[in-house]
């Protein structure tokens, strides 16, 4: 009662002060107060958690203020009482308000969401659904608190049989009934609902359909898309389609580099900015390394970056206990296997190698350009260099000096491969003793394969590549994108073939490929060593990193 006096004594003051130049009277407004509050939940006896199209809400007065409760429910309908019950008729966000005593009032928002049908697939024998062989059956759920007609509308993917065998493309009813799949991959069932003759929102299940035989697995990032998991099949059937896996965990910005590691998959996102920028203000960074299951189940960071956009991490390699990875200008760092949820800083991330721990500055490199790939060949380092010093520097742990220099130091043994050519990525076989590289040079742009002897060969004379030029059945040699504007990148940091990754078990050699010939698609590729060629895995998908986990697997 406290609170009405003190407003009637206001206003009176209010009206003694102007009564001589003003006639109306004063108006009450209706004021939001902390004294008025409601709660809200589903009223209906099986759908109680949710707030769909047609539920029964019961809203309840809280509110300390005594007094008549107005209810607006945002949709054009009120109501009066302190506990009233409403349901809404189309999906959206509404603005709830409870005036109490025709004075003070409150009002909050109330989400309220179409009715879609829920899709699951029930408990399968042996635990994951194998390709051909697995019978699949299905649960939906379509909430229908006001027992509406249903009708049900079932679509399938290419390759799903029904349990006679048969092909099986719609099916118009609830049940489908056991069902088997035909195809390797995420194979998506989609189910059309009418509830009271209104077509509800499309309902959706990815089946992840394993092989019917373990093989190791190719992981790879899709620009502006997911990371996808692909399984290497050698020998399916004419009639099998090996399809990608989506994990349904976003590639981020620029997912160059993919490492995997036992069962890890470590996602290196250099974020926004890759290119060049004058970062003075040291706040562009935003690249991170992230960890993912490899089925995709548990999502971890590793490593986030907010400071300078030069520290954000490019490319990796792992090697025992440690991610080796780079920045984009000045050298590597390690982190151990299993940091989780760390905030990247110089003090605690010191460089294990820089552009001024080696014998090479000055001496063929200086700054920059260290955002190409790196790795171990037989103990000793392989980094590539794209700009102020370009080919492949080798070194070993004991060429790194313990203290920063500017030249005068000796040039490690190991030398300069490729000196003078624009290498982008590479990957070692070790079993077949080959090395395999991408060049952008104009002129020579491409994939090639050599041993370690004839890379030293090759010295810094282009023309010497010939021989080792890897080409599809056609002949046609792949030309990444190396044009300022037309593909992502500038000069020294273009995407065209920014990661390879090997199959032991065969000797094919992975890659995303960015074409820069129209009459060449992009897509994810492989060399393939049984026929000597480059061939398509997948045509029209614009792919960063890769790499392939040889544990053998049906699914992951």
């Amino acid at each position: 009662m406290k609170q009405k006096i003190f407003k009637y004594v206001l206003l009176s003051v209010v009206s003694t002060v102007f009564i001589g130049c003003i006639d109306n009277e004063p108006q009450v407004e209706e004021l939001p107060s902390a004294a008025v509050k409601f709660i809200y939940e589903v009223a209906d006896s099986v759908y109680t958690l949710d707030y769909y199209t047609g539920a029964t809400i019961r809203f309840t007065s809280i509110s300390a203020l005594e007094g008549i409760c107005q209810w607006d429910f945002g949709d054009g309908a009120t109501a009066t009482g302190e506990v009233v019950t409403h349901k809404y008729a189309e999906a959206g966000t509404y603005a709830v308000k409870l005036t109490v005593a025709g004075s003070q009032n409150c009002t909050e928002p109330i989400m309220i969401y179409d009715i879609v049908p829920i899709l699951s697939i029930k408990s399968i024998e042996g635990g994951i659904c194998e390709v051909l062989t697995s019978a699949v059956e299905f649960d939906v759920e379509v909430p229908n608190p006001e027992n509406l007609s249903v009708e049900y509308l079932w679509t399938f993917p290419v390759g799903t049989v029904d349990e006679a065998g048969e092909t099986l493309t719609e099916y118009a009813g609830e049940n489908p009934g056991k069902v088997r799949f035909g195809n390797v991959g995420s194979q998506t069932v989609r189910l059309q609902v009418k509830l009271g003759g209104r077509s509800l929102e499309e309902g959706s299940l990815k089946v992840p359909v394993a092989y019917n035989k373990a093989v190791p697995t190719l992981y790879y990032a899709v620009k502006g898309g997911n990371l996808m998991a692909y399984k290497l099949v050698n020998d399916k059937p004419d009639n099998m389609e090996i399809t990608p896996f989506d994990l349904g965990i976003s590639s981020g910005q620029h997912a160059l580099n993919l490492v995997f590691k036992d069962s890890s998959l470590y996602v290196l996102d250099c974020g926004k900015q890759f290119t060049y920028v004058d970062d003075q203000a040291g706040n562009l960074g935003d690249g991170k390394i992230t960890v993912v299951a490899k089925d995709g189940s548990k999502v971890e960071t590793m490593l986030a970056n907010s400071g300078t956009a030069f520290d954000d991490p490019f490319y990796g390699y792992a090697e025992g206990d440690y991610l080796y990875f780079s920045d984009r200008n000045t050298g590597i760092a390690r982190a151990k296997l299993t940091d989780r949820n760390k905030v990247f800083s110089r003090t605690e991330y010191p460089y294990y190698v820089q552009n001024a721990l080696l014998g090479y500055y000055n001496n063929g490199w200086s700054y920059g350009a260290m955002n190409a790939c790196f790795g171990k060949i037989n103990g000793t380092w392989y980094q590539c260099k794209t700009y102020n010093g370009y080919g492949i520097y080798r070194y070993t742990d004991a060429d790194i000096l313990s203290e920063p220099t500017t030249g005068g130091e000796k040039a490690p043994d190991a030398g300069i491969a490729l000196s003078g050519m624009s290498v982008k990525s590479f990957v070692w076989d070790a079993k077949n003793q080959v090395i395999y590289f991408s060049i952008y040079d104009t002129g020579y742009e491409g994939l090639y394969r050599c041993t370690l002897a004839q890379l030293d060969a090759i010295g810094a004379t282009k023309g010497n590549l010939a021989p080792y030029k890897l080409t599809m059945a056609d002949g046609t040699s792949i030309v990444p994108i190396t044009t300022p504007g037309v593909g992502e990148g500038s000069s020294g940091e273009f995407i065209g073939v920014c990661q390879m990754a090997l199959d032991e078990s065969d000797g094919s050699v992975y890659f995303g490929y960015r074409s820069g010939d129209a009459s060449v698609k992009s897509g994810l590729m492989r060399y393939n060593p049984a026929s000597g060629n480059i061939e398509y895995v997948l045509e029209g998908v614009d792919v960063y990193g890769v790499a392939v986990n040889m544990t053998l697997s049906k699914l992951f």
